[in-house]
């Protein structure tokens, strides 16, 4: 029996915070409303439909009108208040299936960092954050142009989403180029 063939990839990820300049509340409301839940109904009627990929692309925009849809979410800091700790967070899968696609073709294990997570929270001075592992961080691991070029894009998607929601976003974030 051979041994099982097994990769490590160790890689450095960039994890952008950036402050909402909002109250919890506000950020959490503008980014749920800006981010909309997906339509998943929708999606599972295509499925069944065995609709055709312009159609799938076609319900995509009109469910993500800024990019990105919510495929799953859930109030951290109301679960951690029940251990007694107090601080506001929410945790969000943020993504588009049909960006990811164009990464999937390519190598389906993108999977692990499609769709992207999202955290919302209140610092213990007040401040509440917006946080996310910078898109292009991930996929660049997979060392294919393809995939790496629609991380890329994503860095910009997200930095323009934080534009829609009227953060401001420092030119530190900037590190590799990458302008909304």
């Amino acid at each position: 029996m051979s041994d099982p063939i097994a990769l490590s990839v160790p890689h450095q990820t960039v994890r952008w915070s950036i402050d909402t300049g909002s109250s919890f509340e506000d950020f959490r409301s503008r980014y749920e409303a800006t981010v909309p839940v997906l339509d998943l109904p929708r999606l599972n009627r295509l499925r069944a439909e065995h609709a055709d990929w312009d159609t799938v692309l076609r319900a995509a925009a009109e469910n993500a009108p800024h990019g990105f849809m919510r495929f799953w979410s859930t109030d951290v800091g109301a679960t951690m208040q029940l251990a007694g700790d107090g601080g506001d967070c929410a945790s969000y899968l943020m993504g588009n299936h049909t960006i990811a696609e164009r990464m999937y073709r390519h190598d389906p294990a993108v999977m692990l960092y499609a769709p992207l997570r999202t955290a919302i929270h209140r610092d213990t001075e007040g401040t509440v954050w917006f946080s996310i592992d910078q898109p292009s961080t991930h996929f660049s691991t997979f060392h294919n142009p393809a995939i790496t070029a629609v991380g890329e894009e994503l860095d910009r998607k997200v930095l323009h989403l934080l534009q829609v929601l009227d953060v401001p976003v420092s030119d530190s974030l900037f590190t590799n180029g990458v302008r909304p």
